[in-house]
């Protein structure tokens, strides 16, 4: 047994705790466990396949464990059992590497019932799988019930299962270049027609690339409110919400560079991470600041800006496929939560609008409350007009959900 194989599945099991008490998210978790054993670059990458396959199928993975296994099981032992039946089930590795080195990865006492339970899903595999077309979708598709219950009432059943089975498709990795960098270095990817400038990634990624601030790794769905917040050169503009730092840099692109742009964000210690990028990107904004818009705004920015970006934290629902584990930290309270925060950040945000200025609220969600719903009752509330909207649903547009809306005095 390759001993660096039998660290990929220990590092799976052990980020699976990590994750479940709410230590980190998984790409962070992905990241640290990789460094911690010093993985490989692939590795690294079976390490992310079978973290984020389990997190991504961690429903049906446990009907299955159900079916294999009566009884009571530790939270450990299970985790362990996961990562082996994604593995066998969901990944297709060979069964050997499967059961052998995902078995060592338990502790000594339980590693006959693991391999077991393993070998036993192998025997009965095509079984299994029969039984899946009578499977409930939430359950099949490894979604909370209320999660999907909510979005067929909003959808309808059909596009509720085109939503959900596009969450469980690992996703691509999309790439800007960067207009205030250029390279003649050869680009690998493809290009996107609808998107001018980005790029499908091919192949490894391009760290020089990355670390020269050429390009920057960003979904296409993220420019659509910059379109709409359409930035000119001689204006003063606003991120409100501005790390890590994506949202800026198209800004600044659209403005020729940071001269005019302001950053704020409401947690201090995101704000290096926003630094780096912006740096790197050869970007040099006129300010860089913690402000929570929660609280009313700063004296010196009541109307200081023709334009302001509000890119709300919100219930991320429109980025499941990319984000795994969002759908089970996420509660049908927290979206009434977060409409009552992204209200609070409109209203702290208006006063800082110079006279006809704009504002472009922002999120990454498809929840109607958080987008459409929200903004039509705040401008009748506070006498705005709302302009353009768009809504991006990740299963019908291939990227990102996404939501942008502007609005006018």
């Amino acid at each position: 047994m390759s001993a660096k194989n039998f660290h990929v599945r220990q590092a799976a099991v052990s980020a699976l705790r990590a994750w479940a008490k709410g230590h980190d998210y998984a790409e962070s978790l992905v990241e640290r466990h990789a460094q911690r054993r010093m993985l490989s670059p692939s590795d690294r990458g079976l390490l992310q396949a079978i973290l984020f396959g389990v997190l991504r199928h961690r429903r049906i993975l446990d009907h299955w464990i159900t079916k294999l296994r009566q009884g009571k099981l530790d939270a450990e032992t299970r985790d362990v059992l996961r990562v082996g039946l994604c593995q066998i089930l969901i990944l297709n590795i060979p069964d050997h590497a499967a059961v052998n080195e995902t078995v060592e990865a338990g502790k000594a006492p339980v590693r006959p019932l693991i391999n077991a339970v393993l070998r036993k899903a192998i025997t009965t595999r095509k079984q299994l799988m029969e039984e899946v077309d009578d499977m409930p979708p939430a359950l099949l598709h490894s979604h909370p019930d209320w999660l999907y219950n909510r979005w067929r009432k909003s959808f309808g059943i059909e596009k509720t299962i085109a939503i959900i089975e596009w969450n469980n498709k690992p996703a691509e990795t999309f790439f800007r270049l960067n207009p205030l960098s250029p390279t003649d270095a050869e680009i690998p990817g493809e290009t996107l027609g609808h998107a001018p400038d980005y790029f499908r990634l091919e192949g490894k990624l391009p760290t020089q690339l990355l670390a020269g601030g050429n390009i920057y790794i960003q979904d296409p769905a993220t420019r659509h409110c910059i379109d709409l917040l359409a930035p000119q050169p001689g204006e003063k503009i606003l991120d409100a919400c501005a790390a890590p730092g994506g949202k800026a840099f198209l800004i600044a692109a659209a403005l020729g560079g940071g001269n005019g742009l302001t950053c704020t964000d409401s947690n201090e210690k995101r704000l290096p991470r926003l630094e780096q990028n912006l740096s790197r990107l050869r970007i040099e904004t006129d300010e860089i600041s913690v402000h929570d818009w929660r609280k009313p705004a700063p004296e010196r920015f009541h109307e200081a800006f023709d334009a302001i970006l509000l890119d709300v934290p919100c219930s991320n629902t429109g980025v499941i496929r990319r984000r795994v584990d969002v759908r089970w930290r996420l509660q049908a309270s927290d979206i009434q939560d977060l409409t009552k925060i992204q209200t609070e950040i409109l209203q702290n945000a208006l006063p800082c609008l110079k006279p006809g200025g704009r504002i472009v609220y922002s999120t990454c969600s498809v929840e109607d409350s958080e987008n459409a719903g929200l903004i039509t009752a705040f401008a009748k509330d506070n006498g705005l007009k709302v302009g353009k909207t768009i809504q991006i649903k990740p299963n019908e547009h291939g990227t990102d959900g996404a939501f942008a809306a502007v609005l006018k005095r």
